[in-house]
């Protein structure tokens, strides 16, 4: 939307997507407690790219011939198409710019039994949300019934990221209870991996409330304490059995926890983009991360953490192979974790990803877009604009129950999302713009964002006017 807003019509925009729909993902929880249907967090997109004058392709891409053929070195992608007319058929698609912004690959099969195909619920697609609030109703039926269950929420897996999702359908659930009467048959207990609460992927941090500054571990533990959820740190989830949660912890204890009902997120990796040089040769490891995300313009070179500088970061999202290709949003490959990485004595890494959702991603595509604009309109043969998350804040709004007069979100806000301590020594982030306060105006917030983010999406009157 950003490109075709800012060149001329003799520039073509594609939009190569394997989705039909595009998911407002945050509000993807409220579907999963019933709140809201698969129509409140989805629209067309074929109408919008197309009011838009944007190609829009039903497809996904397969791999990235980035240096062409040998006897057409014009560089393209392969896609295959994933509309019911031609699902499955394949084509070659030229490009002068290409931006990789696939989002991740939803890795359930990294943790045997994890995921809607295994024996826990997930919140992560618009449909997975929608299977999670029936089992969610049939669970609280149960409950009205005299039955006491166990409820289970959190990541399911040592690396994941995105605790944040976890957090919020963890206590709209628990809201939910509340609100049926039934919270006193229910355990309600939050597995994760981050090493304590509060870590969230980014080490943690100092907010600064109106009263004090206080460890977020202290904010994210009281909010728990109070809504009586259990919470158990530092937990890599090994498999997954019928009811049956088995876990190791950094300790290397090997634990179960046994559920009734269980959402647990898995673990992201890249899209499986497969790389291809001009001879049809595998160069995938010379563009790609192991974990599948893309190289860009950041220092992969492995260091102890005592040695991670914010200047490690990328700042322009390009390819150090190729200049005309960049990466967006969970689609980078980060140099490393923001969180201190931690393993047990069996060898086992439990450590949280960095978070790359929402905001950033946003301000990524934005920079990414600019810097392609002006590459093409002659300005420089260099990208122009950067963002890197060194020197990026962030907000966030995590819903704690919705409703309009007795639901309660947590407003935290964060600068800079991966913690500089040479700039900010003390605390590695500046605590003016590093803030957390939870309350009701909170949920009317977050209830605004969903409406004013749809909005934007949809490509309505002034969208661009809206922030990331």
């Amino acid at each position: 939307m950003e490109l075709r807003r800012r060149l001329g019509r003799e520039h073509e925009v594609v939009v190569v997507t394997p989705n039909r729909l595009w998911n407002w993902i945050p509000s993807n929880i409220w579907v999963g407690v019933g709140l809201m249907t698969k129509n409140d967090v989805t629209f067309e997109l074929g109408p919008v790219y197309a009011g838009l004058g944007i190609r829009y392709e039903q497809a996904r891409a397969v791999e990235l011939h980035a240096d062409g053929k040998t006897d057409a070195p014009h560089p393209f992608v392969t896609i295959e198409r994933t509309d019911a007319e031609h699902r499955g058929a394949r084509e070659e698609l030229e490009y002068d710019y290409l931006v990789n912004a696939t989002g991740p690959k939803l890795n359930f099969g990294a943790t045997p039994g994890l995921g809607p195909e295994g024996n826990t619920l997930s919140v992560c697609t618009f449909d997975h949300a929608v299977e999670t609030a029936k089992k969610l109703e049939v669970a609280i039926e149960r409950l009205k019934g005299g039955d006491r269950l166990t409820f289970v929420i959190g990541t399911g897996h040592g690396t994941c990221t995105c605790q944040g999702a976890a957090f919020e359908y963890a206590f709209n659930l628990e809201f939910e209870l509340r609100k049926a009467g039934v919270r006193e048959k229910a355990r309600v207990v939050f597995l994760t991996n981050e090493a304590e609460l509060g870590d969230f992927g980014v080490d943690g941090m100092q907010l600064r409330t109106s009263s004090m500054i206080i460890p977020g571990k202290l904010f994210a533990e009281s909010l728990f304490a109070e809504r009586g959820v259990e919470w158990v740190t530092g937990a890599h989830v090994q498999k997954v059995e019928p009811g049956v949660a088995h876990y190791e912890t950094l300790d290397g204890e090997l634990h179960t926890l046994d559920f009734d009902f269980a959402m647990l997120l898995p673990p992201f990796r890249g899209a499986d983009l497969v790389a291809l040089d001009r001879s049809g040769a595998d160069i995938t490891s010379e563009v790609f991360a192991p974990n599948g995300f893309m190289k860009v313009d950041a220092d992969y070179a492995a260091k102890p953490y005592e040695e991670w500088r914010a200047e490690d970061w990328p700042r322009t999202y390009q390819s150090p192979k190729y200049p005309n290709i960049f990466a967006a949003g969970i689609a980078f490959a980060p140099p490393h974790a923001i969180s201190r990485p931690r393993k047990t004595k069996n060898g086992t890494m439990i450590a949280p990803a960095p978070p790359r959702t929402g905001m950033p991603s946003g301000i990524i595509g934005r920079t990414v877009a600019r810097s392609i604009v002006s590459m093409i309109e002659g300005a420089t043969g260099a990208p122009t604009h950067t963002a890197s998350m060194a020197t990026m804040g962030a907000a966030c709004v995590a819903s704690a129950g919705a409703s309009f007069w007795s639901g309660t979100a947590a407003s935290m806000t964060m600068f800079p999302i991966v913690p500089d301590y040479q700039k900010y020594p003390i605390y590695g982030r500046d605590l003016f713009y590093t803030t957390a306060e939870i309350g009701s105006a909170g949920h009317r917030i977050k209830s605004i964002l969903h409406t004013m983010f749809l909005y934007k999406a949809k490509a309505k009157p002034g969208w661009w006017l809206i922030p990331e």
